[in-house]
Parts: C-alpha cells; structure tokens; sequence
C-alpha cells in the first residue's frame, strides 16, 4: 500500500492516543481517548476489553478524519505492559481484564519461587521476582478461578488489539516478554512455566519480531476506525520499549530515563544480563536486550505529594512555586529526606510491602523542603541504577528524557548531577507512538533498520550538563537516602 505516513496506536494504561507520523518524525495529526479503569476491591485493579477497543477506534477515527486514510502507508502498536485479558475464540472478554498496577497475586510470588525456583524464574523471563508479571496473576486464577484460564485466550494488549483490527492475534517479542512466561533468550512461550500453570501455547498469541507484517486491517476495522481495508500493520509492542526506540537510546552508551507515572531507566545490552537491580527486556528493534530499571511511583509520587500536602494541581501555579523554592535550597534539602516507595518498591529491593516516609523534619523545614527531598529520593533511585549497569559492564556516557516530568528543568539538572552524565530533553512527547511508528517504518522499508530509522526520525532540545561542584555532594546524599528503606519482611 502505497502512502507518506505511519500511524503510532498508543494504547496505554489510561489513555489512548493515535499519531499520524511523516517519514522525516513530524506528527502531523493526532486523536485521543481515556480508557476507565475500575478498582472492585483494595489493590484490584481491572478494565474492559471493550474500553481498549473503543478508545483505539476514537483515536484512530480523529486522525483519519484530519488526514486521507490512503496517506496512511502502514501502523503498529505500543501497548501497556503486564496487563492481560481473558477472551474467547471471538475475542470477547470472559472476565475483566488485569492491569498492570493489580496486586492480588501477591501471596502467589513466594509461592511460585518455592515452587520452581526464584532463579529459574528470574532466567527465563528475565524478571526479579515481582507481584508485576503476569504469571503471578495466572497462578492466582489457577487457584481461585481456574475456569478464566480453561478454553480461553489468553492476550496482552497488543495481541488484543492486532485480533480486533487483522482477525488474528498477534504478540509481539515485546509485548509478550512482561508475562513472565515467555523465554526471552529463545523468543518462545516458556513450556515449563506454562505446563506448570496448566496452561498450553496455544491459549497465547503468537510472538512476532518487531517490525513484521502481521496482518492488514479487514473491512470491519476499516469501517470502525477510518483506516482503509487492507492497511498493514507491524509488530511493535511494549510502550516501555518502544519509548526507548522512539528517543533512539536503544544503542550502546545511551541511557532511557522516562519520567512519567513510573520512572523507567533504561540501557540497551546485547546479552540478556540478569540482576536485581533492573529488569531484563527484550529490545524493540528485535536485537539484543534492553535493561530497565523502574520506580512503580514516579511522578505519581510527585503528583501525590502535590495534591495531598501542597493544595493539588488544579492550582495552575503550584509547580512554579515550589520548583523555586526548591531551587533556593542546596543538595539535601538541609537534611530533609524521603524515602519514594508510595506503592511498593521494584528494583533493587523488590519489596511489595514497602512504604513511603519523609525524615528529618524541623520547625524550619516548609514544602520546599519536602518537594527538593522528593525529587532528590526519585532522582537518586534512578542514578543507583545507572550506576548498577556501569558497575555490570555497561558504559553510560549520556542521558535521553522524555515523559512529564521532564517539563522539571530543576528535576533534570539533578538527574544529570546525580548520575555525573550530561542529559537531553526528547523533542517529542509521545515517545512510545513514535517508537511503533519507527517499526512501521522499518517493515515497510523506509529504512533499512531501526538504527537509521531512529535516527531519523528522533529528535532531542534542550541539554543540562552535569555540575561537578556538587558531584560528592550528591554522592554523600546517595548514601544517606538509601538508608531510608525499612524492610518490610516482604522482600522477595
């Protein structure tokens, strides 16, 4: 099919956004929608299948409704990860599908380890043991509900989608890597893990490489979202991934930092390195891997404190006002510390149970103070990890940033003298759609791989280099700051 665009289908854990992109990485038209979400119990979490797909059908409408849909050469999907549905054979949901943020399975992480081995599992999905992949909610079901898991299909978002917009589900490596249950060195649904959990490939879509024809859209998606019959689609995946794809750090030196609800820090490896201070992935281009630290409470963690102790962020100016309160105050935030995990902590604790806390507090402490502390926490979080990776084998030379709080010029200049890297801002705000885009690209031949694609379609702004007057400052902060995690008996 011929056409000078290539749609980006971000389907995220909140929202769906739909971006028409040119060959050269300029958006030119854009659609949008939410996506519900509904908590039937504490640390429950679910959505509507039907909800992805009215979403991806809105988006996608707005945009072919501002641009001719023979424009459109091709599109791929960016999906929320570890969020799995439960379908039949026509793709309609037999119960609610369980998203990312759901903790139910909690009591199954133990278990499973016990079971099979903490190591074994670590290995072949690449993830520390963690309440996050989805194998701990499939052994959840297999002990509570084993009906859901009996003649089902078994999807994440991507394989969702791709059903409803080709007729046939497809995964792709990424999006089928935050399962647990899919062997990241071979590329396959793991049979162990899957034969343990009762469970057959089969109920799984098929894995694809990024950047594969999957399928083309069939005349009923054609006419739910205004895309022509027959318009192809490629295998993209994971929005994590992909957003590392889309600022084009999936190269040696680079390090990912997204600074959206979760904090991501990502690095790309050629060998699937396994350790507990991040999460092994597999690369969005197809080659190598791509390791990931990640903060289940980034800026959420921000927005948190905002709401609950600053007067919310429906003030219009209450970032600027405490961005410069906190400007005024030298690294420590005169010994005010936090401790970030506001929902429990991932790397390099894996602690389900942990909590937050601010230390330290005097009389003269106000919400600057505690706003500088905050950023410090997160900021430091992520440069241990960084530092990990370094310590691993890894030569992190620089820092690429996208995500909301990335609008913090404060919050980048701390990462960049926390890290010691010099740090630049993606020009794009919709890093995981241009990503997909980039997968499009390469499947249709616009380029001649995912290096000349990235390159040509990302672009970076601002830069903040690293101070070195205050590098042991930061250091001497590093140390102080680690030491505000109380184990909570729960470590995994």
């Amino acid at each position: 099919m011929s056409g000078d665009l290539i749609i980006g289908l971000d389907s995220s854990t909140q929202s769906t956004k739909a971006v028409a992109w040119t060959r050269g990485g300029e958006a030119v038209a854009e659609g949008r929608a939410p996506i519900p979400m509904a908590m039937p119990r504490p640390g429950r979490v679910e959505q509507d299948v039907e909800d992805w797909w009215t979403a991806a059908c809105t988006a996608l409408g707005a945009v072919t409704a501002e641009i001719d849909p023979g424009r459109v050469a091709g599109l791929a999907i960016s999906n929320q990860r570890e969020t799995v549905a439960f379908l039949d054979a026509d793709l309609r949901a037999t119960r609610p599908a369980i998203v990312w943020l759901d903790e139910r399975a909690a009591e199954e992480v133990p278990r499973l380890c016990a079971e099979l081995g903490g190591e074994t599992l670590h290995r072949i999905g690449g993830k520390p043991p963690d309440v996050t992949p989805v194998i701990y909610r499939l052994s959840w079901l297999r002990r509570y509900e084993p009906a859901a898991l009996d003649a089902t299909q078994i999807l994440d978002v991507h394989g969702f989608l791709s059903g409803r917009l080709t007729g046939r589900p497809t995964a792709s490596w990424t999006s089928a890597d935050p399962f647990g249950v899919f062997d990241i060195a071979e590329k396959v649904w793991s049979q162990p893990l899957l034969e343990h959990l009762g469970l057959a490939t089969t109920q799984f879509a098929e894995p694809a490489q990024p950047g594969s024809r999957i399928g083309e859209t069939t005349p009923d998606a054609a006419r739910a979202t205004g895309l022509r019959t027959g318009t192809p689609l490629f295998a993209a995946g994971g929005d994590g991934q992909c957003a590392g794809l889309g600022v084009n750090a999936v190269r040696p030196g680079i390090v990912y930092l997204n600074l959206g609800t979760a904090i991501i820090t990502g690095a790309w490896s050629a060998t699937p390195r396994i350790g507990r201070t991040w999460r092994t992935m597999t690369s969005p281009t197809g080659n190598g891997y791509f390791l990931e630290g990640c903060q289940r409470a980034g800026a959420f963690f921000v927005n948190w404190f905002v709401d609950t102790f600053a007067g919310g962020r429906d003030d219009p100016g209450v970032f600027a006002r405490l961005e410069a309160a906190a400007a005024e105050l030298p690294v420590g935030a005169e010994g005010v510390t936090v401790c970030p995990y506001l929902s429990g902590v991932m790397d390099p604790h894996w602690d389900p149970q942990a909590r937050a806390g601010f230390y330290g507090l005097g009389a003269g402490h106000g919400l600057g103070h505690l706003y500088r502390a905050a950023l410090e926490a997160l900021t430091l979080e992520s440069a241990r990890c960084v530092a990990a990776m370094a310590r691993d084998g890894l030569a992190p030379e620089r820092i690429l940033a996208v995500g909301g709080g990335a609008n913090s010029a404060l919050w980048l200049r701390m990462m960049a003298d926390a890290t010691g890297l010099p740090i630049s801002l993606s020009e794009s705000l919709e890093a995981s759609s241009l990503g997909a885009a980039m997968s499009a690209a390469v499947g249709l031949g616009w380029f001649a791989d995912f290096d000349a694609a990235a390159a040509t379609m990302s672009r970076t702004g601002a830069s903040f280099d690293p101070d070195p007057g205050v590098r042991d400052a930061w250091a001497a902060l590093s140390s102080r700051q680690a030491e505000a995690y109380r184990p909570s008996g729960h470590q995994l």
